[in-house]
């Protein structure tokens, strides 16, 4: 049988051959043997390859890119960003990216099943409804992988013989943050069994589709000098070192600015540091996160004022003259990217703005908008808080060409 040859990676991390082919878990210029089984046989490796870290790489759905050298992933990723932004006409300083380390990823979603002898929790192997325990995984933040007991009581609580629940767990300082979703309905008994789990296994907070059942510490998170506790489930960079690492990118945009806007706030992850020397107006379309982001505000010392506002900014975003008086603007939208809010940020006359994006199709899309108005792009910040994924995340600063910085 003719020896197939990868050509180049899609976006999803597969290899594609010249007649476009896709197959998972291959490199460019390797040689492949497809059998008529769909099984692939590796004839001429790649100097790349490496022998994956985890021992569950194979059977599990939860990387896609452990059989490449960290370099080759790297740069990968880097030239997805390159790329993204030379199909909109755009070149710019594209700094070294920055990896978080194994065993670092301290939110993740994890699911669970009864079985007839007990129970399942872990991931999905590729593209298949087949759950894949993973006591070995390479990516998980160790205190993840200790609470594999809890996770397993609580599927043993609360999923049926017939469907699978998702596990939403949280690192914490004060311990583990879950939230059970798509589980069996509690009757009011329940609730008092939930508390002794809970107690059991030093959960800081438990949670059932979004409702508090248990807290037995705040799941604080700390942002800059502040203390917040986010809502459950809610979004959270998906590693400490991935959080620091967009939070000095941003700093460094921000400089010495004294009156910063801050979009798409989420918990206050780039407001509250901000707030160490600027006045911050952030704003965020989810009600429970901008309550919290105001709330850590409040019980915090030494901020200058955060001014939290409930908006939707893709059905209002915030307008020219609305920014009149702002020295810098954060902008972190979701994967969508902000394309509305980058039309009216464009017109505006700010002269420093942090983009920080999960999403280089996107960013590059609300960059050429930007750029269109008269912004700059400066430089490029890959960071890889995804380990091992196909996901890519970037800071980046714009300056508006014809405004001098203070």
């Amino acid at each position: 049988m003719p020896v197939t040859e990868i050509e180049r990676i899609n976006l999803k991390g597969e290899g594609v051959s010249a007649d476009g082919m896709t197959i998972p878990r291959t490199l460019p210029g390797e040689g492949i043997d497809v059998a008529e089984d769909g099984s692939v046989r590796i004839i001429t490796p790649a100097p790349d390859r490496v022998a994956p870290p985890c021992r569950h790489f194979r059977s599990c759905g939860g990387c896609a890119m452990q059989h490449a050298s960290d370099p080759f992933v790297a740069a990968w990723k880097t030239q997805m960003i390159r790329t993204g932004l030379a199909a909109r006409g755009i070149d710019t300083e594209i700094r070294e990216i920055h990896t978080s380390p194994p065993h670092s990823r301290r939110r993740a979603t994890l699911h669970g099943r009864r079985t007839k002898k007990g129970v399942l929790v872990g991931f999905h192997s590729r593209a298949s409804e087949t759950l894949i325990e993973v006591p070995d995984c390479q990516l998980l933040h160790p205190e993840i992988m200790t609470g594999m007991p809890a996770l397993k009581a609580l599927t043993l609580f609360g999923a049926s013989r017939k469907g699978e629940i998702s596990l939403a767990v949280t690192c914490s300082e004060a311990g583990l943050d879950i939230d059970i979703r798509d589980a069996k309905p509690l009757e009011p008994q329940q609730l008092v069994e939930l508390s002794v789990l809970a107690e059991k296994f030093n959960l800081a907070r438990l949670c059932w589709d979004g409702e508090v059942i248990a807290t037995r510490n705040p799941p604080i998170q700390t942002f800059g000098t502040a203390v917040v506790v986010p809502p459950p489930s809610a979004f959270l960079q998906a590693t400490e070192h991935g959080q620091v690492t967009l939070q000095a990118a941003v700093a460094e945009v921000l400089g010495t600015a004294r009156s910063v806007t801050d979009l798409f706030a989420g918990c206050g992850t780039f407001s509250l540091p901000a707030a160490n020397t600027a006045e911050v107006w952030a704003l965020e379309g989810d009600e429970s996160l901008i309550h919290v982001l105001d709330q850590a505000w409040r019980k915090s010392t030494g901020l200058k004022k955060v001014n939290a506002e409930f908006r939707d900014l893709f059905r209002r975003p915030v307008l020219p003259q609305e920014f009149s008086g702002q020295d810098a603007v954060i902008i972190d939208p979701p994967r969508a990217g902000a394309q509305a809010q980058s039309i009216e940020l464009a017109q505006s006359e700010v002269p420093m703005i942090a983009a920080v994006s999960c999403n280089p199709v996107t960013f590059a899309r609300d960059a050429e908008i930007l750029i269109k108005g008269g912004y700059r792009l400066d430089w490029v910040q890959p960071v890889d808080q995804f380990r091992w994924s196909t996901h890519v995340e970037l800071a980046a600063q714009f300056t508006k060409a014809h405004i001098a910085r203070n």
